[in-house]
């Protein structure tokens, strides 16, 4: 029971009359009363609010996103006679906020009502949402009552299948997500596919004029690109990778990216893989195909987690060269600062050539950028910045030279830019 601002209220009256009798001895008894009066009327308030009122039961999805809103649901039921003004609270997992707790609504006598709230997860793994706390105001309203109503709801937080998710949904819908629009069709064609109406980009030699006399609307060819290719993500998971920019290391960043790429490139007919390493081999699970590719990924880099040690190239590779015979798009995710790492990825690049195509994604630091921009910081740090960013632009450039293919690019936009190279990659048949 926590005593409700009624009660504190109340409690003033007999404080004035204590202070009164310093004055007038005569309003003893009146103050002793009106202590007697207060306490009865709290203590029977507090034996009517005894029994639980309230009961709550949670719905929450068995997975879900990190980085994501995920909507958890609670159905909540009055056991009590009268209206009740009802605050409900969860006892979340670590690593996980909401913003929409606590859930407040108006219940009326005996009836149902459903509240929802958004939980989001910044860290992967299982986890288990917890008790439900419950609290409203006591029959006379001199107490909150709070209750705690036992929970366990397991849940695990996997990458960004969110993001899967609504893909699949425009797939079925024939749309394509805007950000794969630009790049779906550019470059050489394979094989014919299907007809369909003309869309915003389309390439005027794609539309076929005969289909458009037809339907009296404009019609164009779409080609299918080359299938059961190979793609295999290289996750670094070195110390670099922890590093946090929007709520999310950039691990967990590279992993969103690559599982969404694996969906698109399995839906395709290829073949996709993963391995993970740091200053050893942590995870490698070998391109296949099929409609359980993604999961595929998925399993292989769900309870992974980057850690303070020193990246190993040099382990990495050598496992693609024992491993993967056949030439695959090798996809490296890292971040580089020095130039010992930057003189090995060059070496490593060079070595894996012409047998591979490496294609390295190089995550930027938006602060950094931000201060060459023309941050609020002092001149030396912004000097620090600029020669930060001229290593990375000279690390690009080294690379582009070696005839490796490099995506510099901020974390909040690599899934879209990387499903746009790789479908230009297989556009231009580099693979």
């Amino acid at each position: 029971m926590i005593p409700s601002r009624a009660l504190v209220l109340l409690a003033i009256v007999p404080l004035g009359l204590a202070v009164a009798t310093l004055v007038d001895r005569t309003l003893l008894l009146p103050m002793l009363a009106a202590d007697a009066g207060i306490a009865l009327w709290a203590a029977i308030d507090a034996l009517l609010a005894r029994r639980p009122l309230v009961t709550v039961k949670r719905h929450a999805p068995a997975v879900l996103s990190i980085g994501r809103p995920n909507l958890i649901t609670l159905e909540i039921r009055s056991l009590s006679r009268r209206k009740l003004s009802i605050e409900v609270a969860d006892d979340l997992f670590d690593h996980a906020e909401s913003d929409d707790l606590p859930v407040k609504l108006e219940l009326p006598p005996r009836e149902r009502a459903t509240a929802r709230y958004h939980v989001r997860p910044t860290r992967r793994g299982a986890h288990t949402i917890g008790d439900h706390h419950v609290r409203y105001l006591s029959p006379f309203g001199l107490w909150i009552r709070q209750v705690t109503v036992p929970a366990e709801t397991p849940v695990k937080v996997y990458p960004d299948v969110q993001a899967v998710r609504a893909f699949e949904l425009m797939a079925r819908q024939d749309r394509d997500p805007s950000a794969l629009r630009a790049s779906r069709k550019r470059g050489g064609e394979s094989e014919f596919e299907r007809l369909r109406e003309y869309r915003r980009g389309d390439e005027f030699r794609s539309i076929d004029w005969k289909a458009t006399a037809r339907q009296k609307k404009i019609i164009s060819r779409e080609y299918q690109l080359e299938s059961n290719q190979n793609l295999l993500f290289l996750l670094d998971a070195g110390r670099l990778m922890t590093a946090q920019t929007q709520g999310l290391s950039l691990f967990d960043h590279a992993l969103n990216a690559s599982l969404m790429l694996s969906h698109v490139a399995a839906r395709g007919g290829d073949r996709v893989g993963l391995l993970a390493f740091a200053d050893g081999i942590k995870s490698y699970a070998p391109p296949v195909s099929g409609a359980g590719a993604a999961k595929h990924v998925l399993s292989a880099g769900y309870d992974l987690y980057p850690e303070l040690v020193e990246t190993n190239y040099g382990a990495a590779f050598q496992h693609v060269g024992l491993r993967v015979r056949k030439r695959s798009l090798i996809v490296l995710f890292t971040q580089v600062v020095d130039d010992v790492a930057a003189s090995e990825l060059l070496r490593l690049m060079r070595g894996v050539m012409p047998r591979h195509l490496p294609l390295m994604v190089l995550l930027r630091d938006v602060e950094i950028d931000a201060l060459v921009e023309g941050g609020d910081a002092d001149p030396y740090t912004r000097g620090a910045a600029a020669e930060l960013s001229s290593f990375r632009d000279r690390l690009v450039r080294d690379l582009k030279n070696q005839g490796a293919l490099v995506l510099d690019v901020a974390p909040g936009q690599l899934t879209g830019q990387l499903i746009n190279r790789y479908l230009e990659i297989k556009a231009r048949h580099l693979l």
